[in-house]
């Protein structure tokens, strides 16, 4: 069996952008690749709304994924860990810059590089992902001022760490778009589009194909 940590934030756990609720087993992306994965592979959510890369959060508690990373991994053991996180680090509170968030995510990356257990051969693949898009459309939205040019910058930067530290790389904004009204979570559509493209690539990372 191979298995795929997930770890990410609230598009990762499922937030609907029209109505407050977490989309079920039939609409979030985790749970369609797993349906659409081979049946050696198991798919394990990890989503947490408002989860940053390596920042604590001073009004929300425990979103720091730095802090969760290790002991999830030493939990689960998986063979390929997804993180997409860095939506919530372009909140303006943090006042970041795209390389700044780029090299908090290139952190998560390195903690799970240097992870040795003498139950695992070796350490578990990673496939990062640039998030997607934050499109500032709603005037009530608080938090997001600004988030919109930085986010467009996220992918290049993104991509520069997945070279520097050799992991896998997907920028998920050129396929993904969030919802046109909210501007920051995917409607069911772009979670089954999403699902689609996982499928196809995390077989190939096992195959040494990409």
């Amino acid at each position: 069996m191979k298995s795929i940590l997930c770890f990410g934030d609230s598009n990762t756990w499922g937030c609907s952008p029209d109505l407050p609720r977490r989309y079920n087993s039939e609409e979030r992306w985790t749970k369609l690749l797993q349906k659409q994965l081979p049946s050696e592979y198991v798919v394990i959510e990890e989503g947490l709304n408002s989860r940053t890369t390596v920042l604590n959060d001073p009004y929300e508690a425990g979103k720091n994924g730095l802090d969760y990373l290790y002991p999830c991994i030493e939990s689960h053991h998986p063979d390929l860990v997804v993180i997409m996180l860095g939506t919530n680090d372009l909140k303006s509170r943090f006042n970041l810059t795209a390389s700044d968030i780029s090299k908090g995510a290139g952190r998560l990356v390195q903690l799970v590089q240097n992870y040795k257990h003498r139950f695992m051969v070796k350490p578990p693949e990673v496939l990062l992902v640039s998030p997607t898009h934050v499109l500032e459309v709603d005037p009530l939205k608080e938090g997001f001022t600004n988030a919109e040019p930085k986010s467009k910058e996220l992918g290049y930067y993104f991509k520069l760490r997945s070279e520097e530290l050799g992991c896998h790389f997907f920028d998920a904004a050129t396929e993904i778009q969030p919802c046109p009204k909210e501007g920051i979570h995917w409607q069911v559509d772009q979670h089954k589009k999403f699902a689609k493209i996982l499928a196809k690539r995390i077989p190939e990372i096992f195959e040494g194909n990409i």
